[in-house]
């Protein structure tokens, strides 16, 4: 709960100001909160320069039957759904089944109601729907209220975010700002069969080991999920669902960031490694930059992207939006192709789950072999010229 401290409060007004819910007025000179309106999102404490404003958290005790539902942040970008929340719908739709609840998605923005079809037809059983001028650009102080105040609404079990930009900004500031628990750039989700807890799988130790993390004591058990770990369901065009329309008001006055630009980032007209069906990845085995020329040949030949692991990074041979790996870019084409690449748990956890994946690697120890579909081991640099050659003949 907040509570305001009289005897500190200066009548300064700064509380009033950054509050997204209109929750805090100055009467006679001193703070007032209206409880109801507040969702506990703790910007007035961070505010206040005089310390006249605490929040006091009591220890939550769980009741499980209080929380149901997994829920979905829908990021999207000028209405346009992030590819991230079709997947996290696909495994949404496992984990809901398995715990008898809910799939619902939470859509947040300006003109986005459009987007309902697209999160029913991948599995959405309900959309909660968050209209207004002020969400039509992403704010930090905005979004958390949104979702602070949805969360207090209606008490979900999950909430699971795409590990995109926006998502990893979101998720700690509403985690921070309810005091839930948050795991990270998880690469797998279950649910843990005793407790139906559910089981947050990420890399830790420098990627060294998988850790499984649970967070038994808050609700919403929440995650960031990377791109292209999860599988989307197949769309059922027509498939209908619940719409809940929340009507959530944020003062313009707590949004203390402005938009003066937006600045896309270019690739000069080379395919994204995130996004591409075929992904030719080069390591330190190139032995310069000069020899990534042969990757670079052979993913022109199929069609793909060029990919790279950290040490080429690291060595200033390729660009870091090439890099892929736990520290990089999370992939899963069609087909995946190591180049001199060692196979570290680093780089694995970025690749291990396309589709097909082959290695070239002239050490038959390489632990890159363990993981690929098919390996090849000798001099790479007769292998992959014969290889592009051979192509560019069919």
């Amino acid at each position: 709960m907040i509570v305001i401290h009289e005897e500190k409060c200066t009548g300064c007004g700064i509380c009033v100001k950054v509050c997204p819910t209109g929750a805090l007025s100055m009467v006679s000179n001193i703070a007032r909160l209206e409880e109801d309106k507040c969702t506990l999102c703790g910007s007035c404490v961070s505010s206040c320069p005089f310390g006249a404003i605490t929040m006091e958290r009591k220890a939550q005790t769980v009741d499980v039957s209080a929380y149901r539902d997994i829920w979905v942040f829908a990021e999207q970008d000028n209405g346009v759904l992030k590819s991230v929340v079709l997947e996290l719908l696909g495994k949404g739709r496992d984990l809901a089944e398995e715990l008898g609840q809910r799939l619902c998605a939470v859509l947040v923005g300006s003109k986005v109601d459009h987007l309902i079809p697209e999160l029913a037809a991948h599995g959405a059983d309900v959309v909660y729907l968050v209209e207004d001028d002020i969400f039509g650009s992403y704010s930090t102080q905005a979004y958390t209220a949104a979702l602070a105040t949805l969360i207090s609404r209606h008490q979900p079990n999950i909430l699971l975010y795409g590990a995109t930009h926006k998502g990893r900004d979101l998720a700690p500031s509403v985690a921070a700002n309810l005091g839930l628990g948050l795991t990270a750039d998880c690469t797998g989700l279950s649910i843990e069969p005793q407790d139906k807890l559910l089981l947050q799988t990420r890399p830790a130790f420098g990627g060294n080991l998988m850790a499984d993390i649970i967070c038994p004591n808050t609700r919403p058990q929440m995650a960031t999920v990377r791109s292209h770990v999860m599988k989307s369901l197949e769309a059922q065009p027509g498939r209908t669902c619940d719409v809940v329309r929340e009507d959530i008001e944020v003062s313009p006055r707590s949004i203390t960031t402005k938009i003066l630009e937006v600045i896309s980032s270019t690739t000069g007209g080379e395919k994204k490694v995130e996004e591409a069906n075929i992904v030719v990845s080069g390591g330190r085995g190139l032995g310069s930059e000069k020899g990534f020329q042969l990757v670079k040949n052979l993913a022109e030949a199929l069609g793909g992207a060029v990919g790279c692991s950290r040490g080429a990074v690291e060595a200033g041979w390729m660009s870091k939006t090439r890099q892929v790996g736990q520290s990089g870019k999370t992939v899963s084409p069609e087909l995946y192709i190591a180049i001199g690449i060692s196979g570290c748990i680093q780089h694995v956890v970025g690749m291990r789950s396309s589709r097909v994946i082959i290695a070239i690697n002239n050490d038959s120890a390489a632990p890159i072999l363990e993981v690929a579909d098919l390996g090849v081991v000798g001099d790479l640099f007769e292998i992959v010229p014969a290889l592009t050659e051979a192509i560019k003949a069919r």
